[in-house]
């Protein structure tokens, strides 16, 4: 028993214990993706394909430049030169109109009309109204310098522009434009704020006392 003891006791005495770390840690690798991982497990190739997608979008610039080439194309000499045109007017806004044979192509400096009108059926209805009326929807291209105002005055200067310069086309189209109110101009304006008064009407709130 002794001898057993003695002898562990040595084998012991004879181990000798490090404390030195080591200086670089263990890494651990991770796969890159989960997609990889799974894909691998699936038994399906581990290389994904890639999908590239491009698109195109032309600039409104680029757009307004080709618009305007085509308009002094179709209109030699500017707006003044042309035999077919009509001024309208609604509120501040003031709206020349050219009219030439065409599609029905709506052209409003230089913008197309649904662009420019922001897409607003009730302004576009104002635009095509006059031609509507006589069945030229598809018949004449509308050219539009229109400055003043807001978009929805322009719109119904545009109206009564194309009217008056639909009567240059023909006199006939004096009696069907005038009996849809497309000739009149409209004068209602914005009424002028009174002194004394916050706005055209309105008083300030009474006070007795």
């Amino acid at each position: 028993m002794t001898a057993s003891i003695l002898s562990l006791t040595s084998s012991l005495s004879s181990l000798s214990f490090s404390s030195n770390v080591a200086q670089k840690p263990t890494t651990v690798s991770f796969p890159r993706s989960r997609s990889a991982s799974v894909a691998n497990i699936c038994g399906t190739p581990s290389r994904m394909p890639r999908l590239v997608v491009s698109a195109t979008v032309a600039s409104p610039e680029v757009e307004t430049v080709n618009l305007k080439k085509y308009v002094k194309s179709r209109l030699p000499g500017g707006f003044a030169a042309q035999t077919i045109i009509g001024t309208g007017r609604r509120k501040c806004a003031i709206a020349r109109v050219v009219l030439q044979e065409g599609t029905g192509k709506v052209v409003i400096n230089y913008r197309d009309a649904k662009e420019y009108l922001q897409g607003n059926p009730l302004w576009l209805q104002y635009v095509k109204v006059p031609l509507v009326t006589l069945g030229y929807e598809s018949n004449y291209d509308v050219f539009v310098k229109a400055h003043g105002g807001g978009l929805s005055g322009q719109a119904q200067a545009i109206s009564l522009g194309i009217a008056r310069a639909l009567l240059k086309v023909s006199e006939d189209h004096r009696r069907p434009l005038r009996k849809e109110g497309l000739l009149t101009r409209d004068s209602r304006v914005v009424e002028r704020k009174k002194p004394g008064l916050k706005k055209a009407r309105k008083a300030p709130q009474f006070s007795k006392r």
